[in-house]
Protein backbone atom coordinates (compact mmCIF):
# COMPACT_ATOMS: atom_id res chain seq x y z
CA UNK A 1 0.00 0.00 0.00
CA UNK A 2 2.70 2.24 0.89
CA UNK A 3 4.77 1.68 -2.29
CA UNK A 4 1.32 2.27 -4.36
CA UNK A 5 0.14 5.44 -3.06
CA UNK A 6 4.24 6.75 -3.15
CA UNK A 7 4.60 5.54 -6.73
CA UNK A 8 1.20 7.60 -6.78
CA UNK A 9 2.53 10.62 -5.95
CA UNK A 10 4.99 10.73 -7.96
CA UNK A 11 3.16 10.35 -10.91
CA UNK A 12 1.27 13.34 -10.12
CA UNK A 13 4.29 14.80 -9.28
CA UNK A 14 6.07 14.88 -12.68
CA UNK A 15 2.86 15.32 -14.48
CA UNK A 16 2.49 18.83 -12.38
CA UNK A 17 6.30 19.56 -13.26
CA UNK A 18 5.57 18.72 -17.03
CA UNK A 19 2.42 20.90 -17.05
CA UNK A 20 4.78 23.66 -15.68
CA UNK A 21 7.13 23.66 -18.14
CA UNK A 22 5.66 22.45 -21.32
CA UNK A 23 3.91 25.49 -22.12
CA UNK A 24 7.40 27.13 -22.31
CA UNK A 25 8.61 25.21 -25.17
CA UNK A 26 6.44 27.66 -26.93
CA UNK A 27 5.55 24.71 -28.96
CA UNK A 28 2.20 25.96 -30.90
CA UNK A 29 0.10 22.58 -30.13
CA UNK A 30 -2.99 23.22 -28.20
CA UNK A 31 -2.34 20.26 -26.03
CA UNK A 32 0.90 21.87 -24.45
CA UNK A 33 -0.41 25.64 -24.92
CA UNK A 34 -3.79 24.52 -23.18
CA UNK A 35 -1.45 23.76 -20.00
CA UNK A 36 -0.92 27.11 -19.71
CA UNK A 37 -4.36 28.09 -18.96
CA UNK A 38 -5.01 26.14 -15.66
CA UNK A 39 -2.09 27.94 -13.53
CA UNK A 40 -3.94 28.44 -10.59
CA UNK A 41 -5.18 24.94 -10.33
CA UNK A 42 -2.10 23.73 -11.01
CA UNK A 43 -0.41 25.65 -8.41
CA UNK A 44 -3.13 24.67 -5.74
CA UNK A 45 -2.49 20.72 -6.78
CA UNK A 46 1.47 21.43 -6.30
CA UNK A 47 0.70 22.93 -2.65
CA UNK A 48 -1.52 19.57 -1.64
CA UNK A 49 1.27 17.33 -3.94
CA UNK A 50 3.94 18.96 -1.49
CA UNK A 51 2.18 18.50 2.16
CA UNK A 52 1.72 15.17 1.02
CA UNK A 53 5.18 14.50 0.10
CA UNK A 54 6.01 16.11 3.64
CA UNK A 55 3.38 14.29 5.77
CA UNK A 56 3.53 10.47 4.40
CA UNK A 57 7.05 10.36 3.10
CA UNK A 58 9.70 11.12 5.44
CA UNK A 59 13.30 11.16 4.80
CA UNK A 60 15.04 12.46 1.82
CA UNK A 61 12.67 11.22 -0.56
CA UNK A 62 9.65 13.49 0.58
CA UNK A 63 11.78 16.39 1.19
CA UNK A 64 13.21 16.06 -2.36
CA UNK A 65 9.56 15.78 -3.73
CA UNK A 66 8.15 18.94 -1.60
CA UNK A 67 11.31 20.99 -2.89
CA UNK A 68 10.19 19.79 -6.39
CA UNK A 69 6.60 20.98 -5.66
CA UNK A 70 7.87 23.93 -4.18
CA UNK A 71 9.61 24.76 -7.63
CA UNK A 72 6.45 24.29 -8.93
CA UNK A 73 4.43 26.44 -7.11
CA UNK A 74 7.30 29.69 -7.55
CA UNK A 75 6.93 29.20 -11.09
CA UNK A 76 3.18 29.55 -11.19
CA UNK A 77 2.94 32.19 -8.78
CA UNK A 78 5.37 34.18 -11.01
CA UNK A 79 3.07 33.89 -13.94
CA UNK A 80 -0.19 34.85 -12.19
CA UNK A 81 0.67 36.75 -8.82
CA UNK A 82 0.90 40.10 -10.69
CA UNK A 83 -3.01 39.56 -12.15
CA UNK A 84 -3.40 40.12 -8.28
CA UNK A 85 -3.70 43.18 -6.15
CA UNK A 86 0.04 42.63 -4.97
CA UNK A 87 0.92 43.12 -8.62
CA UNK A 88 1.93 46.66 -10.06
CA UNK A 89 -0.94 47.79 -11.70
CA UNK A 90 -0.42 49.00 -15.88
CA UNK A 91 -3.71 50.39 -16.65
CA UNK A 92 -3.81 54.14 -14.29
CA UNK A 93 -6.80 54.40 -12.61
CA UNK A 94 -8.61 57.59 -13.34
CA UNK A 95 -8.36 61.09 -11.85
CA UNK A 96 -11.43 62.65 -10.44
CA UNK A 97 -10.83 65.76 -12.89
CA UNK A 98 -11.03 62.81 -15.82
CA UNK A 99 -14.34 60.96 -14.21
CA UNK A 100 -15.75 64.24 -14.50
CA UNK A 101 -15.33 64.73 -17.36
CA UNK A 102 -18.51 62.18 -18.87
CA UNK A 103 -18.30 63.23 -22.54
CA UNK A 104 -14.41 61.45 -22.72
CA UNK A 105 -15.62 57.78 -21.35
CA UNK A 106 -16.65 55.00 -22.89
CA UNK A 107 -18.48 51.91 -21.46
CA UNK A 108 -17.75 48.77 -23.47
CA UNK A 109 -19.83 45.48 -22.56
CA UNK A 110 -18.69 42.19 -23.99
CA UNK A 111 -20.31 38.95 -24.39
CA UNK A 112 -19.99 35.54 -25.45
CA UNK A 113 -23.16 34.38 -25.69
CA UNK A 114 -22.73 30.99 -26.92
CA UNK A 115 -24.27 30.49 -29.63
CA UNK A 116 -26.32 27.59 -28.82
CA UNK A 117 -27.29 29.51 -25.92
CA UNK A 118 -30.98 31.17 -26.68
CA UNK A 119 -31.59 32.69 -23.16
CA UNK A 120 -31.60 36.11 -25.84
CA UNK A 121 -33.67 37.99 -23.06
CA UNK A 122 -31.11 37.90 -19.99
CA UNK A 123 -28.04 39.61 -22.28
CA UNK A 124 -30.91 41.77 -23.36
CA UNK A 125 -31.75 43.04 -20.01
CA UNK A 126 -28.36 43.20 -18.77
CA UNK A 127 -27.80 45.46 -21.65
CA UNK A 128 -31.10 47.42 -20.93
CA UNK A 129 -29.87 47.51 -17.25
CA UNK A 130 -26.31 48.77 -17.61
CA UNK A 131 -26.58 50.83 -21.02
CA UNK A 132 -23.33 50.57 -22.50
CA UNK A 133 -22.01 52.99 -25.18
CA UNK A 134 -20.84 49.75 -26.65
CA UNK A 135 -21.53 45.90 -26.57
CA UNK A 136 -19.62 43.11 -28.18
CA UNK A 137 -21.80 39.95 -28.69
CA UNK A 138 -19.51 37.36 -30.25
CA UNK A 139 -20.17 33.70 -30.78
CA UNK A 140 -24.17 35.08 -32.60
CA UNK A 141 -25.92 33.56 -35.53
CA UNK A 142 -28.69 34.74 -37.32
CA UNK A 143 -31.09 34.26 -34.79
CA UNK A 144 -29.16 35.97 -32.51
CA UNK A 145 -28.84 38.99 -33.80
CA UNK A 146 -32.33 39.31 -35.02
CA UNK A 147 -33.24 39.06 -31.68
CA UNK A 148 -31.35 41.48 -30.44
CA UNK A 149 -32.24 43.74 -33.13
CA UNK A 150 -36.11 43.29 -32.01
CA UNK A 151 -35.42 44.30 -29.06
CA UNK A 152 -32.17 46.72 -29.51
CA UNK A 153 -32.71 48.56 -32.08
CA UNK A 154 -34.39 51.85 -30.69
CA UNK A 155 -31.21 52.22 -28.16
CA UNK A 156 -28.22 51.37 -30.83
CA UNK A 157 -27.90 53.84 -33.89
CA UNK A 158 -25.08 52.01 -35.29
CA UNK A 159 -24.86 47.69 -36.27
CA UNK A 160 -21.92 45.76 -37.40
CA UNK A 161 -23.61 42.97 -37.90
CA UNK A 162 -21.42 39.23 -38.93
CA UNK A 163 -23.69 36.36 -38.62
CA UNK A 164 -22.19 33.28 -38.84
CA UNK A 165 -23.33 29.28 -37.93
CA UNK A 166 -20.19 28.19 -37.11
CA UNK A 167 -19.62 30.09 -33.76
CA UNK A 168 -17.15 33.09 -34.72
CA UNK A 169 -20.18 35.48 -35.55
CA UNK A 170 -20.00 39.07 -34.28
CA UNK A 171 -22.42 41.73 -33.72
CA UNK A 172 -21.11 45.20 -32.66
CA UNK A 173 -24.13 47.84 -31.16
CA UNK A 174 -22.87 51.07 -30.87
CA UNK A 175 -24.32 54.42 -29.37
CA UNK A 176 -20.94 56.22 -30.66
CA UNK A 177 -20.67 57.19 -34.27
CA UNK A 178 -18.31 54.75 -36.19
CA UNK A 179 -16.11 55.89 -39.51
CA UNK A 180 -14.30 53.13 -41.64
CA UNK A 181 -15.39 50.06 -40.36
CA UNK A 182 -14.10 46.81 -41.77
CA UNK A 183 -15.13 43.32 -41.15
CA UNK A 184 -12.11 40.96 -42.18
CA UNK A 185 -11.16 37.38 -41.92
CA UNK A 186 -7.37 38.12 -40.73
CA UNK A 187 -5.67 35.25 -40.88
CA UNK A 188 -7.89 31.80 -41.31
CA UNK A 189 -10.92 31.72 -43.21
CA UNK A 190 -14.69 32.15 -41.99
CA UNK A 191 -12.66 33.51 -38.52
CA UNK A 192 -14.03 37.83 -38.45
CA UNK A 193 -12.56 40.11 -36.79
CA UNK A 194 -14.01 44.02 -36.76
CA UNK A 195 -11.81 47.09 -36.78
CA UNK A 196 -13.99 50.28 -36.83
CA UNK A 197 -12.81 53.78 -35.32
CA UNK A 198 -15.11 55.13 -33.11
CA UNK A 199 -16.06 59.12 -32.22
CA UNK A 200 -16.46 60.19 -28.51
CA UNK A 201 -19.09 62.59 -27.25
CA UNK A 202 -15.93 65.05 -27.28
CA UNK A 203 -15.21 64.41 -30.76
CA UNK A 204 -12.00 62.68 -30.35
CA UNK A 205 -11.68 59.56 -32.46
CA UNK A 206 -10.79 55.86 -30.96
CA UNK A 207 -9.85 52.63 -32.87
CA UNK A 208 -11.90 49.83 -31.85
CA UNK A 209 -10.96 45.72 -32.86
CA UNK A 210 -13.32 43.12 -32.03
CA UNK A 211 -11.62 39.60 -32.30
CA UNK A 212 -12.61 36.24 -31.73
CA UNK A 213 -9.96 33.81 -32.84
CA UNK A 214 -9.76 29.62 -33.12
CA UNK A 215 -9.37 28.25 -29.21
CA UNK A 216 -6.44 25.86 -28.32
CA UNK A 217 -7.53 21.96 -28.88
CA UNK A 218 -5.61 18.92 -28.23
CA UNK A 219 -5.36 17.81 -31.67
CA UNK A 220 -5.05 21.11 -33.97
CA UNK A 221 -1.77 23.40 -33.52
CA UNK A 222 -2.22 26.99 -32.42
CA UNK A 223 -0.93 29.03 -34.89
CA UNK A 224 -4.19 30.18 -36.48
CA UNK A 225 -5.58 31.42 -32.95
CA UNK A 226 -1.79 33.04 -32.28
CA UNK A 227 -0.85 34.66 -35.38
CA UNK A 228 -4.65 36.39 -35.25
CA UNK A 229 -3.57 37.63 -32.02
CA UNK A 230 -0.18 39.00 -33.18
CA UNK A 231 -1.18 40.42 -36.19
CA UNK A 232 -4.29 43.11 -34.51
CA UNK A 233 -1.26 43.51 -31.94
CA UNK A 234 0.62 44.83 -34.99
CA UNK A 235 -2.17 46.69 -36.32
CA UNK A 236 -2.79 48.48 -32.61
CA UNK A 237 0.66 49.23 -32.73
CA UNK A 238 0.90 51.05 -35.95
CA UNK A 239 -2.51 52.66 -35.51
CA UNK A 240 -2.84 56.89 -35.45
CA UNK A 241 -5.79 56.59 -32.72
CA UNK A 242 -5.48 55.44 -29.35
CA UNK A 243 -6.32 51.47 -29.76
CA UNK A 244 -8.77 49.35 -27.58
CA UNK A 245 -8.56 45.31 -28.32
CA UNK A 246 -11.07 43.48 -26.85
CA UNK A 247 -13.06 40.31 -27.22
CA UNK A 248 -12.75 36.32 -26.45
CA UNK A 249 -9.11 35.46 -27.34
CA UNK A 250 -9.59 32.15 -26.25
CA UNK A 251 -6.04 32.41 -24.76
CA UNK A 252 -5.29 33.50 -21.00
CA UNK A 253 -3.62 36.31 -19.92
CA UNK A 254 -0.41 34.94 -18.38
CA UNK A 255 0.33 33.14 -21.81
CA UNK A 256 3.29 33.55 -24.31
CA UNK A 257 0.60 34.54 -26.80
CA UNK A 258 -0.73 36.87 -24.64
CA UNK A 259 2.71 38.46 -23.55
CA UNK A 260 3.64 38.55 -27.35
CA UNK A 261 0.92 40.44 -28.13
CA UNK A 262 1.52 43.07 -25.48
CA UNK A 263 4.98 43.36 -26.56
CA UNK A 264 3.77 44.13 -29.92
CA UNK A 265 0.66 46.54 -29.24
CA UNK A 266 2.45 48.35 -26.61
CA UNK A 267 -1.22 47.95 -24.91
CA UNK A 268 -2.28 47.92 -21.54
CA UNK A 269 -4.36 45.04 -19.95
CA UNK A 270 -6.30 46.56 -16.73
CA UNK A 271 -6.40 42.85 -14.72
CA UNK A 272 -2.67 43.37 -14.07
CA UNK A 273 -2.51 44.89 -10.20
CA UNK A 274 -6.62 43.90 -9.61
CA UNK A 275 -7.40 40.56 -10.48
CA UNK A 276 -7.83 37.62 -12.59
CA UNK A 277 -11.68 38.57 -13.63
CA UNK A 278 -12.17 34.90 -15.18
CA UNK A 279 -14.77 34.48 -17.37
CA UNK A 280 -14.74 30.83 -18.43
CA UNK A 281 -16.03 28.37 -17.88
CA UNK A 282 -19.57 30.05 -15.79
CA UNK A 283 -20.78 26.07 -15.43
CA UNK A 284 -17.44 24.76 -13.99
CA UNK A 285 -16.39 27.16 -11.07
CA UNK A 286 -13.70 24.44 -10.59
CA UNK A 287 -12.06 25.13 -13.71
CA UNK A 288 -11.93 29.38 -14.46
CA UNK A 289 -9.63 31.66 -16.19
CA UNK A 290 -9.50 34.59 -17.82
CA UNK A 291 -10.54 34.74 -21.78
CA UNK A 292 -12.83 37.20 -22.37
CA UNK A 293 -10.49 40.64 -22.34
CA UNK A 294 -9.75 44.07 -23.05
CA UNK A 295 -6.65 45.83 -23.76
CA UNK A 296 -6.11 49.02 -24.05
CA UNK A 297 -3.63 52.19 -25.27
CA UNK A 298 -1.85 54.28 -22.84
CA UNK A 299 -3.89 57.43 -22.75
CA UNK A 300 -7.24 55.39 -21.87
CA UNK A 301 -7.53 55.62 -17.56
CA UNK A 302 -9.63 53.01 -16.52
CA UNK A 303 -13.24 54.01 -14.68
CA UNK A 304 -14.74 50.75 -14.12
CA UNK A 305 -13.37 47.00 -14.89
CA UNK A 306 -16.71 44.07 -13.69
CA UNK A 307 -17.66 40.59 -14.37
CA UNK A 308 -20.79 40.17 -14.87
CA UNK A 309 -23.54 37.67 -13.69
CA UNK A 310 -24.52 34.86 -15.78
CA UNK A 311 -26.70 34.74 -19.32
CA UNK A 312 -27.08 30.98 -20.15
CA UNK A 313 -23.39 31.03 -21.88
CA UNK A 314 -20.76 29.10 -20.46
CA UNK A 315 -19.25 32.63 -20.27
CA UNK A 316 -19.01 35.88 -18.31
CA UNK A 317 -20.04 38.80 -19.61
CA UNK A 318 -17.20 41.53 -18.85
CA UNK A 319 -17.81 45.37 -18.53
CA UNK A 320 -15.23 47.77 -18.68
CA UNK A 321 -15.37 51.98 -19.01
CA UNK A 322 -12.62 53.77 -19.98
CA UNK A 323 -11.61 57.50 -19.74
CA UNK A 324 -9.58 59.09 -22.84
CA UNK A 325 -6.95 61.25 -21.11
CA UNK A 326 -4.93 64.15 -23.38
CA UNK A 327 -1.51 62.33 -22.69
CA UNK A 328 -0.34 58.94 -22.34
CA UNK A 329 -0.08 57.31 -18.51
CA UNK A 330 3.35 57.09 -17.08
CA UNK A 331 2.51 53.87 -15.25
CA UNK A 332 4.64 50.18 -15.33
CA UNK A 333 7.10 50.32 -18.18
CA UNK A 334 5.81 47.15 -21.13
CA UNK A 335 8.41 45.41 -22.63
CA UNK A 336 8.56 45.84 -26.14
CA UNK A 337 8.87 43.32 -28.79
CA UNK A 338 13.07 43.57 -30.73
CA UNK A 339 13.16 43.34 -34.59
CA UNK A 340 13.99 39.82 -34.35
CA UNK A 341 10.85 38.94 -32.90
CA UNK A 342 8.45 41.26 -35.21
CA UNK A 343 10.31 39.58 -37.99
CA UNK A 344 9.89 36.39 -36.66
CA UNK A 345 6.25 36.91 -36.22
CA UNK A 346 5.36 38.48 -39.30
CA UNK A 347 6.47 35.29 -41.05
CA UNK A 348 4.53 33.50 -38.69
CA UNK A 349 1.26 35.45 -39.84
CA UNK A 350 2.52 35.14 -43.67
CA UNK A 351 2.67 31.50 -43.96
CA UNK A 352 -0.81 31.04 -41.74
CA UNK A 353 -2.81 33.27 -44.12
CA UNK A 354 -1.52 30.92 -46.79
CA UNK A 355 -2.76 27.66 -45.29
CA UNK A 356 -6.39 26.82 -46.50
CA UNK A 357 -8.46 25.00 -43.92
CA UNK A 358 -11.50 24.93 -42.24
CA UNK A 359 -12.27 26.79 -38.40
CA UNK A 360 -10.97 24.90 -35.13
CA UNK A 361 -14.33 23.84 -33.56
CA UNK A 362 -17.04 25.39 -36.83
CA UNK A 363 -19.03 22.59 -35.88
CA UNK A 364 -19.42 22.63 -31.83
CA UNK A 365 -22.26 24.31 -31.97
CA UNK A 366 -24.58 22.64 -34.39
CA UNK A 367 -27.56 20.55 -32.93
Amino acid sequence: MFITSTLVLWIIAVLLVLAVFLPLTKLPYGAIQGLAFPRAQFLGAAVVCGLLFIVLHRGPAGIAGAVLMGAVVATHAGYIIKFTPLGRRQSLGATQALRDQPRRHISLLSANVKMSNRAYDRLIDLIRARAPDVVMAIEVDADWIAALKAALSDDFAHWVEVPQDNGYGLCLMSRLPLEKTEVRDLVTQDVPSIRTGLRLASGEKIRLFVVHPEPPVIDHDTIGRDSEIALVGLEAAEDALPAIVSGDLNDVAWSTTTRRFQRLSHLLDPRVGRGFYNTFSATMPWMRWPLDHLFHDKRFRLIEMERLGKIGSDHFPMWFKLALAETPAEGDKLDVADAQEAAETKRMIRSEQKRNRAPIGGDWEQG
